[in-house]
Protein backbone atom coordinates (compact mmCIF):
# COMPACT_ATOMS: atom_id res chain seq x y z
CA UNK A 1 0.00 0.00 0.00
CA UNK A 2 1.70 3.60 -1.07
CA UNK A 3 0.49 6.66 0.36
CA UNK A 4 -1.19 9.22 -1.77
CA UNK A 5 0.38 11.88 -2.85
CA UNK A 6 -0.51 16.11 -1.66
CA UNK A 7 0.18 19.34 -3.16
CA UNK A 8 1.47 20.01 0.33
CA UNK A 9 3.75 19.05 2.90
CA UNK A 10 3.40 16.63 5.97
CA UNK A 11 4.61 19.49 8.19
CA UNK A 12 2.31 22.33 6.19
CA UNK A 13 -0.57 20.19 7.01
CA UNK A 14 0.16 19.14 10.64
CA UNK A 15 1.06 23.22 11.34
CA UNK A 16 -1.80 24.32 9.62
CA UNK A 17 -4.04 22.64 12.11
CA UNK A 18 -4.05 25.68 14.31
CA UNK A 19 -6.96 28.18 13.72
CA UNK A 20 -6.06 30.92 11.08
CA UNK A 21 -5.36 34.23 12.57
CA UNK A 22 -4.83 32.71 15.93
CA UNK A 23 -1.04 33.75 16.30
CA UNK A 24 -1.56 36.95 14.74
CA UNK A 25 -4.51 37.97 16.80
CA UNK A 26 -2.37 36.43 20.40
CA UNK A 27 0.76 38.31 19.22
CA UNK A 28 -1.36 41.53 18.79
CA UNK A 29 -2.50 40.92 22.60
CA UNK A 30 0.94 40.34 23.87
CA UNK A 31 2.79 43.15 22.35
CA UNK A 32 4.77 40.92 20.03
CA UNK A 33 3.82 42.22 16.60
CA UNK A 34 5.82 45.08 17.33
CA UNK A 35 8.61 42.77 17.51
CA UNK A 36 8.60 41.52 14.36
CA UNK A 37 11.18 43.19 12.40
CA UNK A 38 13.46 40.34 11.74
CA UNK A 39 11.18 37.31 12.42
CA UNK A 40 7.55 37.05 12.27
CA UNK A 41 5.41 35.94 15.01
CA UNK A 42 4.04 33.19 12.69
CA UNK A 43 7.51 32.27 11.45
CA UNK A 44 8.56 32.38 15.34
CA UNK A 45 5.93 29.65 16.27
CA UNK A 46 6.48 27.54 12.89
CA UNK A 47 10.21 27.29 13.39
CA UNK A 48 10.03 26.20 17.52
CA UNK A 49 6.96 23.61 16.60
CA UNK A 50 9.22 22.23 13.61
CA UNK A 51 12.45 21.83 16.48
CA UNK A 52 9.96 19.83 18.14
CA UNK A 53 8.65 17.68 15.67
CA UNK A 54 12.25 17.09 13.88
CA UNK A 55 14.34 16.33 17.15
CA UNK A 56 16.53 19.69 16.10
CA UNK A 57 19.61 19.91 18.32
CA UNK A 58 20.32 23.39 18.07
CA UNK A 59 19.73 26.62 16.57
CA UNK A 60 21.63 26.03 13.93
CA UNK A 61 20.07 22.61 12.76
CA UNK A 62 16.67 24.58 13.06
CA UNK A 63 17.51 27.68 10.72
CA UNK A 64 19.87 25.45 7.78
CA UNK A 65 16.92 23.17 7.78
CA UNK A 66 14.11 25.49 7.19
CA UNK A 67 16.45 27.48 4.65
CA UNK A 68 17.06 24.39 2.86
CA UNK A 69 13.39 24.22 2.39
CA UNK A 70 12.24 27.67 2.25
CA UNK A 71 10.28 27.11 -0.81
CA UNK A 72 7.71 24.57 0.97
CA UNK A 73 7.95 26.86 4.22
CA UNK A 74 6.75 29.59 2.38
CA UNK A 75 3.43 27.58 1.88
CA UNK A 76 3.32 27.39 5.15
CA UNK A 77 1.25 30.80 5.35
CA UNK A 78 4.00 32.69 4.09
CA UNK A 79 6.32 31.12 6.94
CA UNK A 80 9.68 32.82 6.19
CA UNK A 81 13.14 30.97 7.71
CA UNK A 82 14.55 33.21 10.51
CA UNK A 83 18.12 33.74 11.00
CA UNK A 84 20.15 32.43 13.80
CA UNK A 85 20.70 35.56 15.78
CA UNK A 86 16.43 36.56 15.11
CA UNK A 87 15.01 33.11 16.13
CA UNK A 88 17.79 32.96 19.40
CA UNK A 89 16.36 36.87 20.18
CA UNK A 90 12.60 36.22 19.57
CA UNK A 91 13.19 32.94 22.18
CA UNK A 92 14.67 35.36 24.57
CA UNK A 93 12.86 38.85 24.61
CA UNK A 94 9.06 38.25 22.96
CA UNK A 95 6.79 37.18 26.05
CA UNK A 96 6.17 33.43 26.33
CA UNK A 97 2.62 34.13 27.88
CA UNK A 98 1.81 34.42 24.29
CA UNK A 99 2.97 30.64 24.07
CA UNK A 100 0.64 29.47 26.75
CA UNK A 101 -2.49 31.25 25.61
CA UNK A 102 -1.70 29.85 22.53
CA UNK A 103 -1.88 26.39 23.58
CA UNK A 104 -5.31 26.78 25.81
CA UNK A 105 -6.94 28.55 22.86
CA UNK A 106 -5.80 25.99 20.18
CA UNK A 107 -6.98 23.14 23.03
CA UNK A 108 -10.19 25.16 23.03
CA UNK A 109 -10.74 25.87 19.23
CA UNK A 110 -10.18 21.90 18.98
CA UNK A 111 -12.73 20.83 21.51
CA UNK A 112 -14.97 23.62 19.93
CA UNK A 113 -15.18 21.94 16.65
CA UNK A 114 -14.67 18.39 17.70
CA UNK A 115 -16.79 18.00 21.01
CA UNK A 116 -15.57 14.51 21.13
CA UNK A 117 -11.95 14.75 20.81
CA UNK A 118 -9.70 12.68 23.47
CA UNK A 119 -13.28 10.71 24.64
CA UNK A 120 -13.28 7.01 24.41
CA UNK A 121 -9.77 6.47 23.08
CA UNK A 122 -6.98 4.35 24.78
CA UNK A 123 -5.50 7.25 25.96
CA UNK A 124 -7.74 6.64 28.56
CA UNK A 125 -6.56 4.11 31.73
CA UNK A 126 -9.97 4.39 33.96
CA UNK A 127 -12.18 1.66 33.90
CA UNK A 128 -16.05 3.04 32.12
CA UNK A 129 -17.92 2.79 35.50
CA UNK A 130 -15.81 6.03 36.89
CA UNK A 131 -18.48 8.59 35.20
CA UNK A 132 -17.05 11.97 37.06
CA UNK A 133 -14.52 14.01 35.72
CA UNK A 134 -11.11 12.43 36.87
CA UNK A 135 -7.82 14.64 37.50
CA UNK A 136 -4.31 13.91 38.64
CA UNK A 137 -2.25 16.43 39.86
CA UNK A 138 1.75 16.13 40.03
CA UNK A 139 4.81 17.88 38.27
CA UNK A 140 8.11 16.49 36.44
CA UNK A 141 11.57 18.21 36.63
CA UNK A 142 13.12 19.72 33.70
CA UNK A 143 16.63 19.22 33.58
CA UNK A 144 18.50 22.50 32.30
CA UNK A 145 22.31 23.61 31.70
CA UNK A 146 24.47 25.07 34.58
CA UNK A 147 23.70 28.61 32.88
CA UNK A 148 20.21 28.88 33.84
CA UNK A 149 21.46 28.61 37.25
CA UNK A 150 20.51 32.77 37.99
CA UNK A 151 16.86 32.25 37.51
CA UNK A 152 16.35 27.83 38.07
CA UNK A 153 18.69 26.67 40.62
CA UNK A 154 17.97 23.20 42.26
CA UNK A 155 20.17 22.16 44.37
CA UNK A 156 24.02 23.33 44.77
CA UNK A 157 25.22 22.78 41.62
CA UNK A 158 22.56 22.26 39.01
CA UNK A 159 19.20 23.95 37.06
CA UNK A 160 16.01 22.81 36.36
CA UNK A 161 12.52 23.66 35.42
CA UNK A 162 9.56 21.90 36.57
CA UNK A 163 6.26 21.64 35.12
CA UNK A 164 3.53 21.37 37.21
CA UNK A 165 -0.27 19.85 35.57
CA UNK A 166 -3.72 18.91 36.10
CA UNK A 167 -4.30 16.21 33.84
CA UNK A 168 -7.63 15.08 32.43
CA UNK A 169 -7.67 11.45 32.56
CA UNK A 170 -10.75 10.57 30.45
CA UNK A 171 -8.93 12.81 27.57
CA UNK A 172 -5.64 12.59 28.59
CA UNK A 173 -5.18 16.23 27.90
CA UNK A 174 -4.04 19.15 30.46
CA UNK A 175 -6.44 21.16 32.21
CA UNK A 176 -4.30 23.47 33.72
CA UNK A 177 -0.14 23.98 33.77
CA UNK A 178 1.97 25.96 35.65
CA UNK A 179 5.93 26.08 34.27
CA UNK A 180 8.36 27.36 36.93
CA UNK A 181 11.95 27.11 38.78
CA UNK A 182 12.30 23.62 40.17
CA UNK A 183 12.42 25.02 43.90
CA UNK A 184 9.07 25.75 43.54
CA UNK A 185 7.03 23.31 46.16
CA UNK A 186 4.40 20.85 44.56
CA UNK A 187 1.99 21.42 47.69
CA UNK A 188 1.94 25.06 46.75
CA UNK A 189 1.66 24.61 43.40
CA UNK A 190 -1.12 22.54 43.93
CA UNK A 191 -3.84 24.89 44.87
CA UNK A 192 -3.72 26.87 42.15
CA UNK A 193 -4.10 23.64 40.12
CA UNK A 194 -7.56 22.45 41.44
CA UNK A 195 -8.54 26.12 41.94
CA UNK A 196 -11.26 25.91 39.10
CA UNK A 197 -12.45 22.47 40.15
CA UNK A 198 -16.27 22.18 40.48
CA UNK A 199 -18.09 20.12 42.95
CA UNK A 200 -18.38 16.31 42.53
CA UNK A 201 -15.01 16.02 40.20
CA UNK A 202 -12.33 14.08 41.12
CA UNK A 203 -9.10 14.59 41.43
CA UNK A 204 -5.79 12.49 42.68
CA UNK A 205 -2.44 13.52 44.22
CA UNK A 206 1.37 12.00 45.17
CA UNK A 207 1.92 12.35 48.31
CA UNK A 208 4.50 15.20 47.30
CA UNK A 209 1.27 17.44 47.37
CA UNK A 210 -0.66 16.45 50.81
CA UNK A 211 -1.26 19.70 52.25
CA UNK A 212 -4.38 18.93 55.18
CA UNK A 213 -5.41 22.87 54.73
CA UNK A 214 -5.39 22.88 50.70
CA UNK A 215 -7.51 18.85 51.07
CA UNK A 216 -10.21 20.64 53.55
CA UNK A 217 -10.45 23.38 51.12
CA UNK A 218 -11.06 20.99 48.57
CA UNK A 219 -13.37 18.86 50.81
CA UNK A 220 -15.55 21.98 51.59
CA UNK A 221 -15.93 22.64 48.07
CA UNK A 222 -17.46 19.21 47.20
CA UNK A 223 -14.56 17.86 45.41
CA UNK A 224 -13.74 14.54 45.92
CA UNK A 225 -9.54 13.91 46.41
CA UNK A 226 -7.48 10.42 46.65
CA UNK A 227 -3.81 10.18 48.02
CA UNK A 228 -1.39 8.54 49.74
CA UNK A 229 -0.75 8.83 53.03
CA UNK A 230 2.40 10.37 54.88
CA UNK A 231 4.99 8.29 56.77
CA UNK A 232 4.20 10.90 59.69
CA UNK A 233 0.32 10.59 59.71
CA UNK A 234 -1.00 10.11 63.09
CA UNK A 235 -4.50 9.00 63.77
CA UNK A 236 -6.91 7.65 66.25
CA UNK A 237 -7.73 4.11 65.44
CA UNK A 238 -11.05 5.09 64.19
CA UNK A 239 -13.84 2.55 63.11
CA UNK A 240 -14.15 -0.26 60.32
CA UNK A 241 -16.15 0.59 57.54
CA UNK A 242 -15.91 -2.21 55.17
CA UNK A 243 -14.47 -5.49 56.07
CA UNK A 244 -11.68 -6.62 54.34
CA UNK A 245 -11.18 -8.55 51.52
CA UNK A 246 -9.30 -9.84 48.83
CA UNK A 247 -5.62 -7.47 48.40
CA UNK A 248 -7.57 -4.90 51.23
CA UNK A 249 -6.54 -5.04 54.22
CA UNK A 250 -8.11 -2.36 55.82
CA UNK A 251 -10.75 0.26 55.05
CA UNK A 252 -11.30 2.67 58.07
CA UNK A 253 -12.73 5.56 59.03
CA UNK A 254 -10.46 8.00 61.15
CA UNK A 255 -9.37 11.27 62.24
CA UNK A 256 -6.58 13.35 62.39
CA UNK A 257 -4.26 12.63 65.99
CA UNK A 258 -1.92 15.69 66.12
CA UNK A 259 -3.14 19.15 67.16
CA UNK A 260 -2.04 21.12 64.00
CA UNK A 261 -2.93 18.69 61.33
CA UNK A 262 -6.92 18.05 63.32
CA UNK A 263 -6.47 22.14 63.01
CA UNK A 264 -6.36 22.05 59.83
CA UNK A 265 -8.64 19.29 58.84
CA UNK A 266 -11.01 18.72 61.55
CA UNK A 267 -13.54 16.44 59.20
CA UNK A 268 -12.58 12.54 59.02
CA UNK A 269 -10.62 10.82 56.61
CA UNK A 270 -10.91 7.26 55.27
CA UNK A 271 -7.83 5.36 55.03
CA UNK A 272 -7.13 2.26 52.63
CA UNK A 273 -4.06 -0.25 52.73
CA UNK A 274 -3.89 -2.30 49.54
CA UNK A 275 -1.37 -5.14 48.48
CA UNK A 276 0.15 -2.96 45.07
CA UNK A 277 2.34 -5.09 43.25
CA UNK A 278 5.17 -2.75 42.49
CA UNK A 279 8.22 -3.77 39.74
CA UNK A 280 6.96 -7.48 40.62
CA UNK A 281 7.15 -7.04 44.71
CA UNK A 282 3.80 -6.80 46.64
CA UNK A 283 4.17 -3.68 48.78
CA UNK A 284 0.99 -2.38 51.20
CA UNK A 285 0.31 1.23 50.50
CA UNK A 286 -1.90 3.38 51.83
CA UNK A 287 -4.12 5.28 50.51
CA UNK A 288 -6.30 8.38 51.99
CA UNK A 289 -9.49 9.98 50.74
CA UNK A 290 -12.60 12.20 51.74
CA UNK A 291 -14.99 9.58 49.86
CA UNK A 292 -16.79 7.48 52.09
CA UNK A 293 -19.05 5.67 50.09
CA UNK A 294 -16.88 4.21 46.85
CA UNK A 295 -15.63 0.57 47.15
CA UNK A 296 -12.00 0.31 48.62
CA UNK A 297 -10.76 -2.08 45.49
CA UNK A 298 -11.99 1.77 43.48
CA UNK A 299 -9.92 4.07 45.21
CA UNK A 300 -6.94 2.03 45.07
CA UNK A 301 -7.83 1.69 41.51
CA UNK A 302 -8.33 5.70 41.09
CA UNK A 303 -4.94 6.11 42.74
CA UNK A 304 -3.26 3.59 40.18
CA UNK A 305 -4.70 5.33 37.54
CA UNK A 306 -2.43 8.46 38.69
CA UNK A 307 0.43 6.61 36.81
CA UNK A 308 -1.32 8.23 33.56
CA UNK A 309 0.43 11.54 34.17
CA UNK A 310 3.66 10.20 34.17
CA UNK A 311 3.32 8.42 30.61
CA UNK A 312 1.78 11.85 29.81
CA UNK A 313 5.21 13.54 31.19
CA UNK A 314 7.32 10.80 29.62
CA UNK A 315 5.71 11.52 25.84
CA UNK A 316 6.25 15.39 26.53
CA UNK A 317 10.01 14.65 27.54
CA UNK A 318 11.47 11.54 25.78
CA UNK A 319 9.48 11.10 22.40
CA UNK A 320 9.52 14.97 21.97
CA UNK A 321 12.83 15.43 23.11
CA UNK A 322 11.93 18.25 25.75
CA UNK A 323 16.05 18.44 26.60
CA UNK A 324 18.13 20.22 24.09
CA UNK A 325 17.25 23.68 25.03
CA UNK A 326 17.52 26.41 22.49
CA UNK A 327 18.31 29.40 24.73
CA UNK A 328 18.99 29.66 28.50
CA UNK A 329 17.23 32.68 30.29
CA UNK A 330 13.16 31.38 31.95
CA UNK A 331 11.58 33.00 28.81
CA UNK A 332 13.43 30.88 26.00
CA UNK A 333 12.65 27.97 28.18
CA UNK A 334 8.86 28.57 28.48
CA UNK A 335 8.82 29.40 24.97
CA UNK A 336 10.11 25.90 24.19
CA UNK A 337 8.16 24.17 26.83
CA UNK A 338 4.63 25.37 25.69
CA UNK A 339 5.81 24.86 22.21
CA UNK A 340 6.35 21.11 22.87
CA UNK A 341 2.95 20.92 24.71
CA UNK A 342 1.63 22.23 21.68
CA UNK A 343 3.25 20.00 19.36
CA UNK A 344 1.38 17.90 21.24
CA UNK A 345 -2.05 18.40 21.14
CA UNK A 346 -1.48 18.87 17.62
CA UNK A 347 -0.22 15.21 17.09
CA UNK A 348 -2.96 14.14 18.71
CA UNK A 349 -5.84 16.02 17.29
CA UNK A 350 -4.19 14.47 14.02
CA UNK A 351 -4.57 10.87 15.94
CA UNK A 352 -8.51 11.48 16.62
CA UNK A 353 -8.74 12.83 12.96
CA UNK A 354 -7.07 9.32 11.25
CA UNK A 355 -8.52 7.27 14.01
CA UNK A 356 -4.86 6.26 14.87
CA UNK A 357 -4.86 3.26 17.35
CA UNK A 358 -1.61 2.79 18.02
CA UNK A 359 1.40 4.36 20.20
CA UNK A 360 1.72 8.03 20.71
CA UNK A 361 5.69 7.04 20.10
CA UNK A 362 4.47 5.25 17.17
CA UNK A 363 2.32 8.12 15.82
CA UNK A 364 5.61 10.69 15.83
CA UNK A 365 8.12 8.54 14.60
CA UNK A 366 6.02 8.10 11.47
CA UNK A 367 5.29 11.54 10.74
CA UNK A 368 8.91 13.25 12.03
CA UNK A 369 10.71 11.20 9.05
CA UNK A 370 8.34 12.73 6.19
CA UNK A 371 8.32 16.29 7.06
CA UNK A 372 8.76 17.45 3.81
CA UNK A 373 7.45 15.22 1.94
CA UNK A 374 4.37 16.03 -0.43
CA UNK A 375 1.90 13.07 1.06
CA UNK A 376 -1.27 13.31 2.21
CA UNK A 377 -1.05 12.48 6.07
CA UNK A 378 -3.89 10.66 6.96
CA UNK A 379 -2.37 8.09 3.85
CA UNK A 380 0.48 8.14 5.55
CA UNK A 381 -0.91 6.46 8.73
CA UNK A 382 -3.18 4.69 7.05
CA UNK A 383 0.02 2.86 5.60
CA UNK A 384 1.93 3.25 8.84
CA UNK A 385 -1.16 1.48 10.63
CA UNK A 386 -1.45 -1.47 8.30
CA UNK A 387 2.51 -2.23 8.01
CA UNK A 388 3.72 -5.48 8.99
CA UNK A 389 6.87 -4.88 11.43
CA UNK A 390 8.52 -1.73 13.67
CA UNK A 391 9.40 1.59 11.86
CA UNK A 392 12.93 1.35 11.23
CA UNK A 393 15.46 4.19 10.96
CA UNK A 394 18.23 5.36 8.93
CA UNK A 395 20.78 7.55 9.88
CA UNK A 396 18.97 10.70 10.29
CA UNK A 397 15.42 11.21 10.96
CA UNK A 398 14.68 12.80 7.35
CA UNK A 399 15.98 9.50 6.09
CA UNK A 400 13.06 7.15 8.11
CA UNK A 401 10.89 5.04 5.86
CA UNK A 402 8.01 2.56 6.59
CA UNK A 403 7.88 -0.93 5.59
CA UNK A 404 6.03 -1.17 2.17
CA UNK A 405 6.55 2.55 1.54
CA UNK A 406 7.92 4.19 -1.23
CA UNK A 407 8.82 8.11 -0.70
Amino acid sequence: MVPARHQFTILKQVVELIPRNLVAKLAKEFGVDKQSRSISPWSHVVSLLFAQLSHALSLNDIVDTLRNHSGALLTVREAVPPSRNGLSNANRTRNADMAEALFWQVLEAFRAKHPTFGMGRKYCGMPRRFKRLINVVDSTTIKLVANCMDWAKHRRKKAAAKCHMRLDLQTFLPRFAVVKAASTSDATEAHRLCAAMKDGEVVVFDKANVDYAHLYELTKRGVFWVTRAKDNMAHDRGKALTNPKGRILCDRIVRLKAAKSFQLYPEPIRVVEGMIEIDGKEQILTFITNNLEWAPSSIAELYKGRWGIEVFFKQIKQTLQLADFLGHNENAVRWQIWTALLAYLLLRMIAFLSEWMRTFERLFTALRGVLWSRLDMISVLDCCGTASGEIRMRGRPEEAYLPGFII
